[in-house]
């Protein structure tokens, strides 16, 4: 495939493969000077992982000044496809990366890449798509850089809870004291999937609400796809369903597309709450304008940070800046924030910061 060059500050577009470079800046050595970066994301159209990559480029950017280097990153879509990633990875080796972070097509099969890594000495950064704590502890230059999904999936629970406890009776259009719910999941052996699945029921229960499933779908992060399952849903159980859960904004913003196209929007009483998680720019703006009650932002701009600073740490052999802690020698993890219309404009301000 045709590799296309750009300059780091320029626009740089997650689209087949894209290779970010900047000019080197003067110095006795001037491996020393140079950070080459590759980075393996496990789908291109997934909305959160293409802010964080947008950020983690951004960020390079202004590190170069700060550090006086030249950091080169070379970014390239694995469609799904965990053999093309394993490619991708050789690709990596070939032209001379000093770190490669990767975006996991599938988190049960990092072996390929592993193995590949230990062979020629090259550390990876596993990001956003948490692998096997086993695989993680195979050597000591892998890495990984996300945040905890439990914690999302408490918070998205606790949106509901607090919005429960002030208007449940609008919420609870049947009368009959119990939540009746629809998930879109993200994909099948996920950890984040699972965890925050889990981990939303088991806060709302606890919290002493009664819920009742009506029906949960797959719908791998996709927003066309959980527009699909939202179809489904609605042929189904009609305006039974009272609220909307999704593992993250794109699928809450599939279901909104899908009652929209049923002709129904926020002041219909049939609109149920709608539930996402990662804080994407779209989701934000749905809170925003009421069609979904909240959202978890997950802090793409510091996981980028954090895996930018672990790169230059691993490869200057300096310490890692105080800002971030590497748990077990291997995890940076940054928290979630919960967002809904009441700290919704103090959670835009630190993102445009």
């Amino acid at each position: 495939m045709k590799k296309n060059y750009v300059v780091l500050g320029g626009l740089a577009a997650l689209a087949g493969i894209t290779t970010i470079c900047s000019c080197g800046q003067p110095g006795t050595e001037e491996e020393e000077k140079n950070l080459k970066i590759g980075i393996s994301v496990y789908d291109q159209y997934d909305t959160f992982v293409t802010e964080m990559v947008s950020s983690f480029q951004n960020y390079a950017k202004e590190k170069e000044k700060d550090w006086g280097i030249s950091i080169e990153l070379e970014v390239k879509n694995a469609n799904n496809n965990q053999i093309s990633q394993n490619d991708q990875m050789d690709d990596f080796i070939q032209d001379g990366a000093d770190i490669v972070c990767i975006n996991l097509v599938d988190r049960t099969d990092a072996s390929g890449i592993i193995e590949k890594a230990k062979s020629n000495d090259i550390p990876v950064i596993f990001f956003n798509r948490e692998l096997v704590k086993e695989d993680l502890e195979r050597w000591d230059k892998l890495y990984y850089v996300g945040a905890d999904a439990f914690q999302s999936g408490k918070m998205q629970g606790d949106i509901l809870v607090e919005e429960c406890k002030k208007n449940f009776s609008v919420i609870d259009k049947n009368k009959d004291g119990i939540l009746q719910y629809v998930m879109l999941e993200g994909e099948p052996g996920h950890n984040d999937s699972m965890v925050r699945s889990m981990a939303v029921i088991n806060e709302i229960t606890e919290r002493g609400y009664l819920v009742e499933k009506l029906s949960d779908e797959i719908a791998n992060w996709n927003r066309d796809q959980a527009a699909n399952k939202m179809k489904q849903f609605l042929e189904a159980y009609g305006d039974k369903i009272e609220v909307v859960m999704a593992n993250n904004d794109d699928m809450a913003l599939g279901a909104i597309d899908t009652l929209k196209d049923f002709g129904m929007d926020i002041t219909d009483e049939n609109w149920p709450v709608i539930l996402g998680v990662d804080g994407t720019a779209v989701g934000l703006h749905a809170v925003e304008k009421g069609e979904m009650l909240g959202t978890v932002l997950n802090d793409f701009k510091g996981q980028a940070c954090g895996m930018l600073e672990l790169a230059y740490s691993i490869k200057m052999e300096k310490p890692l800046s105080e800002e971030f802690e590497l748990e077990d020698g291997k995890y940076i993890r940054l928290p979630y924030k919960s967002v809904t219309k009441k700290n919704l404009g103090e959670i835009q301000m630190e993102l445009m910061e």
